[in-house]
């Protein structure tokens, strides 16, 4: 799970290189074309007005302990009869113990009839492949641990967002949900608890500029290098926090914030990013600051709970049994993978059928999905990406083609955003069904790039969780094979926003409205075409500057 350490001094001695032979617009490598766009951005790459600095996002390599634990050693055994779920989760509780390990799960079906839990840090469950190893799922969420109501209200089951059958979260975080579940006493998800009160200042920060690596601090005295931090920014009275992740200016002023209580219940921001180093009251991040800080904001370094990292699942393939998909918001929770309070992990040629939901980002950063396929019967949600969840890679990833027809009461998304979630990416994809499901909730910062999708989904999210789209929103090469606009063009949608590169696309089935007044200052570019634009994949360009 590699990522290049970028420093602002690497990137932008970079982008002179690249710039350099290129004209402000026009033909490019390969007989592709430039646009003005890129070669803005490679000028101004971490505080561009509509293209987030994205070069970062994903997990980085972890040094992997010389442990291996074989699950047949615990009494696993691939005969596709046999429970072999608490041998799996002896396996890993052992690596776990011993401060991380591998654990194997050889070729053949082993039958699951409990969820699998990765809950310690440098812990991976490795099969022999997609193609060769299947954990063959038997029973949903619903049955396993209980119904799972909305901390909304309503009748809404919340399996249909959260929760995998193999579940990667820090054991003392999984607990607790599942307690306040069994409770009935709906829960938030994130990295602060269930209430939201399981944390503690560390230090004031004082004012700094969006795309900033270094900020001055109050008290350093808790700071040390590698230490995982969360920036807390909480809203003021006037909603400019939230007025500031939609660009700003008449647009998000005039917006009346004050009704959108599902979006007001997700602030304070939270942004979880590691100390790279602390020199006297300087504090260098690990990336980029995501916003302005602002003293109106009350702007922290906190404490957060236990996070889970350098843990994995690769090489295999999650089935649930088949069973007809529930009704809307009513899923019972067949959900594959899912990462949750996850900090530099991954999930590595995985493939998950006859899901309700597919693979999961809970307030999970730094995480990459690499080589990941939903398939079967239809999902509700084949990604989902929310509870402030940051700084992902989703990249070669596929929807495939549902293998029955949908019943009528069901829905389906696609790749889904939301919850103030930022700075995401979805890379290389393959969508046979569904669409680019930004959920409201004011997500903001996210890019799909150099993605072909049969634009056929819908999008969803109650009306008090606010706008679909905040500012820097970014579509970058994206070949729509139907020719449906909805939620793939959003230059007349998204604010401050870039549209380039994409295919002709008319407005048909769910059609939107922006939500901002005025002008949205958002970019069109190259449109009309199919995979002309260069560079081609904005997230690699990115990487490589």
């Amino acid at each position: 799970m590699s990522r290049m350490h970028v420093t602002r001094r690497t990137l932008l001695g970079g982008t002179l290189a690249l710039a350099a032979p290129f004209p402000e617009r026009g033909p490019g490598p390969a007989g592709g074309e430039v646009p003005s766009l890129w070669r803005e951005f490679t000028r101004t790459p971490f505080t561009h007005p509509q293209i987030p600095y994205i070069g970062g996002a994903g997990a980085k390599r972890h040094p992997r302990r010389p442990l291996v634990l074989d699950v047949r050693r615990y009494g696993a055994v691939a005969d596709g009869t046999t429970d072999s779920a608490p041998a799996i989760n002896r396996a890993l509780a052992a690596a776990g113990r011993a401060g991380g390990g591998t654990v194997l799960i050889p070729p053949g079906t082993f039958r699951i009839d409990d969820l699998i839990r990765v809950g310690h840090s440098g812990v991976v469950l490795r099969g022999a492949g997609s193609d060769r190893t299947k954990l063959y799922a038997t029973k949903n969420l619903t049955e396993l641990i209980g119904v799972y109501g909305s901390r909304y209200g309503g009748d809404k089951s919340s399996w249909s967002w959260a929760g995998g059958l193999i579940w990667l979260a820090p054991s003392a975080r999984w607990d607790s949900l599942v307690a306040a579940i069994r409770a009935r006493a709906w829960p938030f998800e994130g990295w602060t608890g269930n209430r939201r009160d399981e944390w503690r200042p560390l230090t004031a920060v004082e004012p700094a500029r969006q795309g900033a690596w270094t900020v001055r601090v109050t008290d350093p005295s808790g700071l040390r290098p590698g230490r995982l931090v969360l920036l807390r920014l909480a809203d003021d009275p006037g909603h400019t926090l939230l007025e500031h992740m939609s660009g700003g200016g008449p647009g998000p002023e005039a917006y009346y914030w004050d009704d959108k209580t599902k979006l007001l219940s997700y602030v304070p921001y939270e942004w979880p990013v590691r100390i790279a180093r602390v020199r006297g009251r300087e504090v260098t991040l690990e990336r980029p600051l995501p916003l302005d800080i602002r003293p109106e904001w009350n702007p922290q370094l906190t404490t957060h709970v236990t996070e889970l990292t350098g843990s994995g699942v690769e090489g295999v393939t999650l089935e649930a049994v088949e069973t007809p998909q529930s009704p809307h918001l009513l899923d019972k929770g067949y959900n594959g993978v899912v990462l949750q309070c996850a900090y530099d992990c991954w999930i590595d040629d995985v493939t998950v059928r006859h899901v309700d939901n597919g693979f999961g980002l809970v307030a999970a950063s730094a995480c990459t999905l690499r080589g990941t396929r939903v398939a079967g019967r239809g999902s509700h949600h084949p990604y989902f990406c929310r509870e402030g969840s940051h700084d992902n890679l989703v990249e070669d990833f596929t929807i495939e083609q549902r293998t029955v027809p949908a019943p009528t009461t069901t829905q389906l998304h696609g790749i889904n955003v939301e919850g103030l979630s930022s700075y995401n990416v979805w890379s290389r994809g393959t969508m046979e069904m569904g669409t680019f499901d930004s959920h409201r909730g004011l997500p903001f910062a996210n890019v799909r790039t150099d993605i072909t999708v049969d634009n056929n989904g819908r999008h969803g999210g109650d009306a008090s969780a606010g706008p679909l789209f905040g500012a820097r929103f970014t579509h970058w090469n994206i070949r729509v094979t139907n020719g449906r606009a909805g939620l793939m063009r959003i230059d007349g949608l998204a604010p401050f926003s870039a549209t380039v590169g994409i295919n002709e696309v008319t407005e048909s089935d769910q059609i939107d409205v922006p939500d901002f007044t005025g002008d949205l200052h958002s970019r069109l570019e190259l449109y009309g075409t199919t995979d002309a634009v260069r560079p081609r994949n904005l997230y690699e360009a990115q990487r490589e500057l």
